[in-house]
């Protein structure tokens, strides 16, 4: 398809965000698809209703529904909802002002709230007694914040037992959309009587219709909790604007629905696309202009006749990264969102704290082996990149565009390569950038590297230590050994940056000795200060993984092998090994808490566990070791050096010498060296600066040996140490 030659129509597209996804930030797929659709001259606007229900429930207002809700239902309610439905007075009171402090609207309430008598208190506030040991010397407003969290907290619990049990602050009526393998139990539930939270959304979707009047509506449903809102506005749609065509997509259409026969869904939805939307939404744009017919469509379920038909039109290929369009956030609230604070993991804090722009580096992982993952699906499988100019001027545009500097590229695993070129172009270009992804534990993360992405301004990464066992591991692909994770994780602490590790448990043959050997591996990460964020989740074999397309290859087998007509993905299994891995998972996730406060490492294993648990293999010291016996750094012609301070002043001293004067962000130092190396020294640094383009080691050794004498003596100097210290890259 030839993008130049189409003549489009100024097709309005209203592209819509479900309840709920986060209360901190946008879920960016309707920004991306913005983004593209202004590449088209398409007009669209955009609509985040999971946050704007959110503010109108959490409201006066909307606390007075609430509690006239409550109070007809007083005789049934808890102690707990009591408690709250009998303090509604102060909860009214407050709610505007907290809501007002999330959006840092009203800051200097901070100081109200942390003295403890402002709020109204109920069960949340249970899990005070550990506030100073979790805070520590923290600020007024973080405590403030938390405090305020646990408040909201408190709410949604009265709302959840007397309003609305489908209630999530980051999910709505998530159980109906998990394993549907039936469309039954989502129609029966779309077709009860209006609730508190429909009612609010669909008056705020009937908002929109009217203020944007647009031709086609787009739901982007990520997870199973969105997909209840997504089709409850369909419904609506369909009985009151008929003529508007409806579309949905996104994460939770890409992996549950690829096998999708149920026509009933068709009755709230026109179109499913699958996989990335551009290609699809602009064949689909095409046929409703009547430029195209059906038979055109690309990755599209539709109702034919009464039957679900998936069209693909393999003939149009997918666009380059490079000309979807940078992610546009215009029509979004962005100042109107809530910064929350979850105490106990500081990786998930930075999920639900502060306003993250979200782009990407590369479409896909560049690894694309590990066998739990759905590697089998384009947004996994299909590999591209894109440059480093491109992303910063993507960064550049978005900055402007919302203000704000702080992003979080979300893939699946950013490549090393292209993380290091997006750090030098950040430098080079003065940006001041806050940015945050998800990444390999791999060897190509060399401390320098870690270095140069944290003088870029990244702060955090998130990794995958999975099952904590070579063996496993293997099993798995993940091309890492615990070994190495151990020593990428020290080079990133020791550079300033945050490591959160992904961790698994219930792997296909895992034994009950391999998930306690995994928790010590862990433990020792934690104790030795590498680690400082983490979480466990329960394996769950998927129909698009390798394990669950080729379970026997893995030693287990499905125990469920009819497929259903809705939603498809998550497979039952059988392991032969016979561990009930639901034992660990409360031992797993009380340690692991403990252990990322900086407690608990000297209590037994054994004693975090309610059953008897084999003691570890692992030896004591064994993540200490590994750390300490990396591999020295040697030096090869082809690694790239980069010099990231500033440049140096050269003052001559005495005759044959010379200072070299350094100004750093904090103090200045000087180096004392024979005049002729302080000027070969400041040709060099100025050669291989942060500037210039990328040079390999080569042509510098070669400089060094022709002028000056043996490569291998300067880098075994004290000079070479002090450049490196204050800025000197090898990688």
């Amino acid at each position: 398809m030839n993008r130049k030659t189409i003549d489009f129509v100024s097709t309005r597209v209203l592209l819509i965000t479900p309840p709920f996804t986060q209360l901190n930030t946008p879920y960016p797929a309707t920004a991306y698809i913005k983004g593209f659709l202004n590449t088209l001259s398409v007009s669209s606007r955009q609509a985040d209703l999971g946050i704007e229900v959110i503010l109108k429930l959490f409201s006066k207002k909307g606390l007075t529904r609430v509690f006239e809700i409550a109070s007809q239902k007083a005789d049934e309610l808890s102690d707990n909802s009591a408690r709250i439905l009998r303090m509604k007075a102060s909860y009214l009171q407050t709610i505007g002002p907290v809501i007002d402090f999330f959006q840092d609207k009203n800051p200097t309430l901070a100081y109200t709230i942390s003295e403890g008598n402002f709020l109204p208190e109920a069960s949340r506030f249970e899990q005070l007694d550990d506030l100073e040991w979790a805070f520590g010397t923290l600020g007024v407003r973080d405590k403030a914040r938390y405090l305020a969290t646990l408040y909201l907290e408190d709410i949604g619990d009265l709302i959840t037992e007397a309003v609305d049990p489908h209630f999530g602050f980051s999910r709505y009526a998530e159980r109906l959309g998990m394993s549907a393998s039936t469309f039954d139990e989502m129609e029966e539930a779309l077709n009860q009587p209006l609730g508190l939270i429909d009612s609010i959304l669909l008056e705020l979707l009937e908002e929109k219709i009217q203020a944007y009047q647009p031709e086609s509506v787009a739901f982007t449903v990520p997870f199973p909790g969105n997909l209840y809102g997504a089709l409850k506005c369909s419904q609506y749609l369909k009985s009151h604007h008929p003529q508007i065509k409806v579309w949905m997509g996104g994460g939770f259409p890409n992996t549950e629905l690829r096998s999708l026969k149920e026509p009933r869904v068709f009755d709230y939805i026109d179109f499913i696309t699958l996989d990335d939307g551009e290609a699809p939404i602009s064949l689909l744009l095409e046929y409703l202009d009547g430029k195209r017919p059906l038979t055109d469509l690309k990755r599209t379920f539709v109702r034919v006749d009464g039957q679900v038909k998936f069209v693909n039109n393999s003939a149009v290929k997918d666009l380059p990264q490079r000309e979807v369009g940078t992610p546009d956030y215009s029509d979004l609230p962005l100042r109107d969102y809530l910064s929350v604070i979850e105490v106990a993991n500081p990786m998930h804090r930075l999920w639900s704290d502060g306003r993250w722009n979200k782009l990407t580096l590369a479409h896909g992982c560049y690894w694309g082996k590990c066998t739990f993952c759905d590697i089998s699906l384009d947004y996994i499988g299909r590999y591209e990149p894109i440059n480093a100019s491109i992303l910063c001027d993507r960064i550049e545009e978005i900055m402007v565009q919302t203000g704000t500097n702080g992003f979080h590229f979300v893939d699946e695993a950013a490549p090393p390569a292209l993380m290091r070129d997006l750090a030098i172009e950040i430098l080079r270009r003065g940006l001041v950038v806050v940015w945050w992804t998800n990444i390999r534990f791999e060897s190509s993360f060399t401390a320098d590297l870690c270095r140069l992405l944290r003088a870029s301004g990244c702060i955090a990464v998130s990794g995958g230590l999975e099952v904590a066992s070579d063996r496993l591991l293997a099993l798995i692909k993940k091309g890492v050994t615990v070994a190495q994770v151990a020593q990428v994780t020290n080079y990133f602490t020791q550079a300033g940056i945050m490591v959160h590790a992904y961790l698994m448990y219930g792997y296909p043959t895992q034994t009950a000795q391999e998930t306690i050997d995994s928790m010590e591996m862990v433990r020792q990460l934690f104790e030795a200060g590498v680690l400082q964020s983490g979480f466990w989740h329960r394996f769950a074999m998927t129909a698009h993984s390798p394990v669950g397309l080729d379970p026997k290859a893995f030693g287990v087998k499905r125990t469920a092998l009819s497929e259903g007509t809705f939603a498809n993905n998550e497979l039952d299994f059988e392991d032969p090994v016979g561990v009930d891995h639901a034992l660990f998972s409360e031992g797993l996730r009380k340690s692991l808490f403990n252990y990322m406060h900086g407690v608990g490492f000297e209590i037994p294993l054994k004693n975090w566990f309610d059953t008897k648990v084999p003691p570890t293999t692992i030896p004591k010291k064994y993540i200490q070791q590994q750390i300490e016996n990396a591999p020295a750094h040697s030096y090869k012609d082809q690694n790239r050096i980069l010099w990231i301070g500033a440049q140096p002043e050269l003052m001559e001293a005495e005759e044959g010498f010379c200072e070299l004067i350094f100004s750093g962000k904090k103090e200045d130092f000087a180096v004392e060296l024979p005049l002729e190396l302080g000027e070969w020294v400041c040709w060099l640094l100025a050669k291989v600066s942060y500037t210039e383009a990328l040079n390999t080691l080569k042509p510098i050794r070669e400089s060094y040996e022709a002028e000056m004498g043996d490569f291998e003596e300067l880098v075994d100097s004290e000079v070479w140490e002090i450049l490196k210290e204050h800025g000197l890259l090898v990688f």
